[in-house]
């Protein structure tokens, strides 16, 4: 596998998952495994392979199956009874398509499309209508995410930086929006960690996450500048309020740390001052020899 989803190893999606507690760690760490043995080659193979999709993908995930600490929703899907959109039509429906896999795909008519879609690729896989428990399982679990994000052409929003969008896509509404954003950091991080420690260069990477450009009062990128804010914060400039609105406190900020590494003082944030500081961060934590190519 010679793109940066050569990457995506164990340790990579753990980082993402953070710790689990006491009682899931065990869970955890079998679903771990199971992912790493199927997704980073499906992740090739439907072109989830950029650091800007790469960089939504996993965060989405992870958020979606708590941390990689299960493949079925905690609810007991009683809520969905009745939900003709997610073709919930005969009684006890909702009980029986509840979200599952690490996307957690809901309803009888989900699984009925996966089914069909699968059946293109695997003739003879289970009919996930009949067996929706299978969806909890591998590899269905990593299929059934895989699926959902290329039918509703997530690599398109991904490529925008759009972690909104795609969140509405996945669950309708911005739940736990705040908890993505923070997967999706921890996940930048790690990828500016590999490009500096593999033969593939940072310049690559840092140019395929196509890191927005952001300003003082740029409207609708509330996620992205409080990406930025948080990357900021834990580099030292506790002042800020994290809050997405880019004010004179986070233009101050910007042109401060600009200034402290000797970058173009423009109070613009874009590539090289997101790459700058995602480097900065790893050499405060003493991962790596700290280097950065403009």
């Amino acid at each position: 596998m010679s793109s940066i989803v050569s990457f995506i190893d164990r340790a990579f999606l753990a980082a993402i998952a953070g710790p689990a507690p006491a009682a899931k760690k065990a869970r955890q760490a079998e679903i771990l495994d199971a992912t790493i043995a199927a997704l980073p080659d499906l992740m090739e193979r439907f072109a989830i392979n950029t650091a800007a999709r790469i960089n939504e993908f996993l965060p989405q995930i992870a958020h979606e199956c708590d941390g990689f600490c299960t493949t079925r929703e905690y609810a007991s899907g009683a809520a969905y009874e009745g939900r003709k959109d997610l073709g919930n039509i005969f009684a006890g429906d909702g009980r029986r398509f509840p979200g599952r896999g690490e996307i957690q795909l809901t309803g009888r008519e989900n699984a009925r499309l996966f089914t069909e879609w699968m059946r293109r690729t695997d003739p003879a896989c289970p009919d996930f209508e009949a067996q929706p428990e299978l969806l909890e399982q591998f590899p269905w679990a990593v299929w059934s995410t895989i699926y959902f994000w290329t039918v509703n052409n997530l690599n398109v929003l991904a490529d925008r930086g759009d972690m909104i969008g795609i969140t509405r896509r996945i669950n309708g509404g911005r739940n736990g929006l705040i908890d993505r954003q923070r997967r999706k950091a921890i996940s930048q991080k790690r990828m500016a960690t590999a490009a500096l420690t593999t033969p593939i260069s940072a310049d690559i990477v840092a140019s395929e996450q196509k890191f927005p450009v952001l300003f003082r009062n740029i409207e609708d990128h509330d996620d992205q500048v409080e990406c930025l804010q948080r990357l900021l914060a834990e580099a030292g400039y506790y002042h800020l309020s994290i809050d997405g609105d880019f004010g004179p406190g986070t233009e101050g900020a910007v042109r401060t740390f600009q200034s402290r590494l000797k970058l173009r003082v423009d109070g613009l944030a874009g590539r090289i001052t997101f790459t700058s500081l995602l480097a900065l961060l790893h050499k405060q934590a003493g991962d790596l020899p700290w280097t950065i190519k403009a």
